[in-house]
Formats: C-alpha cells, structure tokens, sequence
C-alpha cells in the first residue's frame, strides 16, 4: 500500500524521482542489504546527525521494481532457530524511501520503515546454539536502549541515551527529528505468547504517552497514526459505546514467536 501511494504521488510530482536502499543491524553491525551485504559504516556529523556511510541507493522507477527491492533484501536479511520459531529474524532491518528532485538530487523527504527484532526470554534459547544466545542478548540490548531513550524523552530529561546502541543512533532521526513516526505492534492470539504479547503492547503505550520535549503537551509527531483511520472513525461514530484506543510510533516489533518488543 505504501509504494502504491508514493508512486501515485509522484504523478502529479514529475520533479520528483525514488531512490531506495535497505540495510540490517546484525549483532552491532551494519550490512547493506542491496549491495551483497557489504559492511557499513556509522558516522555522526559536527551537528548530531547519523550517516550511513557505503549504503547504496538504488533508483527505483515502479511500485513493482519497489516490492521486488524489498523481496530481495529480505531474502538476505540474518534468520535463524530458536526454541520458538524456525525462522526468526536475528536483525532489525531499515528500509529507507527517498524522494530526491530531478534537477540537483536534493533530498525531498524520506520514509524509514524499521523491522524490529522481537525480544527473547532466556527460556526460549536455552538449548540453543551459542550463537543464538548471543543474537538474542544482542537483540534485548538494544530494544532496552531504545526504551531508555523513549522514557527520557517522555520525562523530557537532558541526557537522551540515543548513543547506548546502533539501533537507538538510526532511530535518532524519527524520535526527535521533523518527522511524525507510527509504531505497529504485532501480536500473537496464542495463549503461549501472552507474556511476549503484554510485553509489546506494555512497550507501545509507554511510546504512545510520550510528550513533546519542553512542554506539557502531547507532540504532533508523536500521536497515534493507524492504518483506515477514516474507516476507525465512522465506526465509531456509529457504535458510541464501544471505544478504539490507537498505538503510535516507530515500525514492526512482533510479540510470540519471535519475541515481544520489551517490558
């Protein structure tokens, strides 16, 4: 739905043309997804914004050639066991959707999508390889950084953690940046991920509380965005005793199998 919605705005925006790229977090590391999973590199500037630097950027000319990026990246994408899933993701990926003018290249706007890596109990990786119980501290580390940051800017306090992990310095730019940011919880119905799956949604409304840096108001950035919003709404207004709370901010976190998305 999103590519189809980019692409169709840029019908009525010939100036502007999509470039595409797509890169994971692996164990403290970066990979580019589109270029042979080459190592990259990350840099912050004199003014506090993060670079990714050797992430290549592909020109993208069609929702179709858009899908088949992200079909190929994922396919790249580190998976592995646990004691729960087959095929766990053992990275948090980032897929970035540029808009640049035609005429000098310059930066329009920019969608981020995050994948984020569920959490792990250590019950669910005993048994495990080595490795996977490392992927999975690896995986906790850095959603519990990411919580730290959330909690600070919900207190408004003066030191944001953002550099207490890789993850927490790319999503820098999404939490307190000119952006508006939707988080999308995904959960399990299965009463055997009910610890994993209060955990996420325990994790999204403290991300949906979060205030505006400085004053006592709800931030426009930060407030709840849903998919059919406007179908959400009529409903609704057609059934008044029953009530929608909406869940706000930052991208995919997966609750069973894969994990939760942190206390």
């Amino acid at each position: 739905l999103a590519a189809r919605d980019i692409f169709q705005e840029l019908q009525r925006r010939r100036d502007l043309e999509i470039h595409v790229s797509f890169f994971e977090i692996y164990g403290g590391k970066f990979y580019d997804l589109l270029n042979g999973r080459r190592r990259l590199e990350l840099r912050e500037d004199a003014h506090g914004a993060v670079h990714t630097i050797g992430l290549k950027e592909i020109s993208c000319q069609s929702r179709d050639q858009l899908i088949e990026m992200i079909q190929f990246g994922n396919e790249r994408r580190s998976q592995g066991a646990t004691g729960v899933n087959m095929s766990s993701s053992r990275s948090h990926a980032i897929l970035q959707i540029a808009s640049k003018k035609r005429s000098n290249g310059k930066l329009h706007g920019k969608y981020s999508f995050i994948d984020l890596a569920g959490s792990e109990r250590a019950a669910d990786t005993q048994g495990n390889a080595a490795k996977t119980r490392i992927e999975g501290a690896e995986i906790n580390k850095s959603l519990l950084a990411l919580k730290e940051c959330i909690r600070a800017l919900d207190q408004n306090a003066s030191h944001r953690p953002f550099r207490g992990s890789k993850l927490t310095q790319v999503l820098k730019e999404s939490l307190v940046g000119n952006s508006k940011t939707v988080m999308i919880a995904t959960v399990s119905p299965c009463v055997s991920s009910v610890e994993h799956t209060l955990n996420t949604l325990r994790y999204a409304d403290r991300v949906k509380e979060m205030k505006e840096a400085g004053g006592g108001r709800s931030s426009s950035r930060h407030k709840a965005y849903m998919p059919h919003h406007e179908e959400i709404r009529k409903l609704r207004s057609k059934s008044p005793t029953r009530s929608t709370r909406t869940m706000s901010m930052v991208a995919g976190m997966h609750g069973g199998g894969g994990g939760g998305g942190g206390g």
